[in-house]
C-alpha cells in the first residue's frame, strides 16, 4: 500500500463511499477510504434506509428528488451486478394537529413546484392506502408513491465496488488516531496501520466527525442521539407504504419479504450508546399497536440501535476547516444521510474538482450558525 494519496476519505458509510465514487468518476482516482470497521458498520448499516421526497424546504425537497432519481437507476449508474432493493411503495405522512396539517399543505406547494408527484389524502383515502391504519386523532395525510426504501448494504456496496473498479483503495478495520497539518493545511492521516499523506481529507465519520475535526482545531456543533428500531417476524403483505408521523415521531413499514420495521423518536440525553433497550421495546410496541392494531399479533424478532449526528438546524454541515485547509467535514445529516447521499456526493465531488453545480456548497457551511441564516426544515422527525 502506498504512503500518500491525493484524497483520503474517513468513513465507509454511504456518504463516504458515494463521494469516493463521484470523485473517481471525475478522474480523481488516487483515493484511500479508511473505515474503522467494515463498510456500513456505522450509521448506514443501522438506518431504516428510507427514501422520501416529501420535504418542506425547496432545498431539501430538491436534494431528495435528485437523489431518488439516482437510486432508481443505481445499479446501472454504478455498474453493480446485484439489486439495490429499491421498493417505491410510497410514504404516507400523517398529521395529528391542525397546525401540522396546515404545514403539510405548504409543503405540498414546495414539492409541486419541483414536479414531485405528492398529494393530500383525507382519512378515508388514508385507510384505502393502509387498510389497517387507526386514523383516530389524525387530520389528514400526504402521499407520494415514488417514496420508499432501499437496501443500505447493497447501495453502499454499489458505490464502493464502482469506486474500486476505477482505482480507489479501501482500508477497513483501521482507526484514525491523529491528523497532521503543515503551514495551515492538512498534511496527512495517522492510523492504526500507519501514516498516510494527503492534500485533501474528507471527514464522513457521522457522530465521530466532531472528534476528528477537533484534531485540527475545528469545532463541529453536532450531538449524538441514539435511535432504535425493531423488526417483526415476516407475514403476508398487509401494507405497501411507509407510515410516518412527525408529531408523534414514529415510522413503520413492511419490507418486501414481509417483516415490519419500525421505530419511535427518543426522549433521552445525547450519548454514544449503541445498545438497544427494553424501555424502547415497550414504548414502541405500545405506540405501534395503537397505530396499527393488527401488529398485536406479531412477534418481535430483534431490535438494534444507531446514532443520529444532529446539527443545530437538523441539516448537513459541509465545511472546510479554517486552520487546516483541505480538511472537509461532511456530516450533521441528522438521520437523513442515506436518502440524500447521491446528490450530496455529486455536490462535494463537483466542488473538489472545480466543476459547476446548480447548488452552492457554501450554504451548508457552519458559518450559518453565526450569521443566523439557518436551513430551516419543517418536515423532520
Amino acid at each position: 500500500m502506498k504512503k500518500g494519496y491525493d484524497v483520503i476519505i474517513i468513513g465507509g458509510g454511504i456518504i463516504g463511499c458515494s463521494i469516493a465514487f463521484e470523485l473517481a468518476k471525475r478522474g480523481v482516482t488516487d483515493i484511500l477510504l479508511v473505515e474503522k470497521g467494515f463498510l456500513t458498520s456505522g450509521a448506514t448499516g443501522r438506518c431504516g434506509a428510507g427514501i422520501r421526497q416529501q420535504w418542506g424546504s425547496e432545498l431539501n425537497a430538491r436534494i431528495a428528488m435528485e437523489s431518488t432519481h439516482i437510486f432508481e437507476n443505481l445499479e446501472e449508474y454504478t455498474g453493480y451486478s446485484h439489486s439495490c432493493g429499491l421498493h417505491q411503495g410510497g410514504y404516507l405522512l400523517v398529521a395529528y394537529t391542525a397546525k401540522e396539517w396546515a404545514q403539510f399543505q405548504e409543503n405540498l406547494k414546495v414539492q409541486h413546484k419541483l414536479g414531485i408527484d405528492s398529494y393530500a389524502v383525507d382519512l378515508k383515502q388514508a385507510k384505502e392506502i393502509v387498510p389497517y391504519l387507526n386514523t383516530e386523532g389524525m387530520y389528514g395525510a400526504t402521499f407520494c408513491q415514488k417514496d420508499g426504501h432501499a437496501d443500505p448494504f447493497h447501495c453502499t456496496q454499489a458505490y464502493a465496488q464502482g469506486a474500486k473498479r476505477m482505482g480507489v483503495e479501501f482500508l477497513t478495520y483501521t482507526e484514525v488516531t491523529g491528523l497532521r497539518t503543515a503551514s495551515g493545511r492538512i498534511a496527512g492521516v495517522e492510523t492504526t496501520k500507519g501514516y498516510f499523506e494527503a492534500q485533501t481529507v474528507i471527514n464522513c465519520a457521522n457522530v465521530r466527525a466532531p472528534g476528528l475535526a477537533a484534531m485540527v482545531g475545528e469545532d463541529i456543533p453536532i450531538i449524538s442521539e441514539r435511535h432504535q428500531a425493531l423488526v417483526t417476524e415476516p407475514v403476508e403483505p398487509l401494507m405497501d407504504c411507509m407510515v410516518m408521523s412527525f408529531h408523534r415521531s414514529y415510522y413503520v413499514q413492511q419490507t418486501p419479504h414481509g417483516s415490519f420495521v419500525m421505530g419511535i423518536g427518543p426522549q433521552e440525553e445525547p450519548s454514544f450508546n449503541f445498545k438497544s433497550s427494553w424501555q424502547f421495546l415497550e414504548k414502541n410496541c405500545a405506540v405501534m399497536c395503537e397505530v396499527l392494531p393488527i401488529l398485536r399479533k406479531l412477534n418481535v424478532v430483534r431490535q438494534w440501535a444507531g446514532q443520529y449526528d444532529l446539527s443545530p438546524d437538523r441539516n448537513p454541515i459541509i465545511d472546510e476547516a479554517k486552520q487546516a485547509r483541505g480538511f472537509y467535514s461532511v456530516c450533521g445529516f441528522s438521520g437523513h444521510g442515506f436518502m440524500v447521499a447521491p446528490r450530496i456526493a455529486i455536490l462535494m465531488a463537483n466542488h473538489l474538482t472545480h466543476q459547476e453545480d446548480t447548488m452552492d456548497i457554501c450554504m451548508f457551511s457552519q458559518e450559518r450558525y453565526k450569521t443566523g441564516k439557518l436551513l430551516l426544515e419543517p418536515a423532520v422527525v
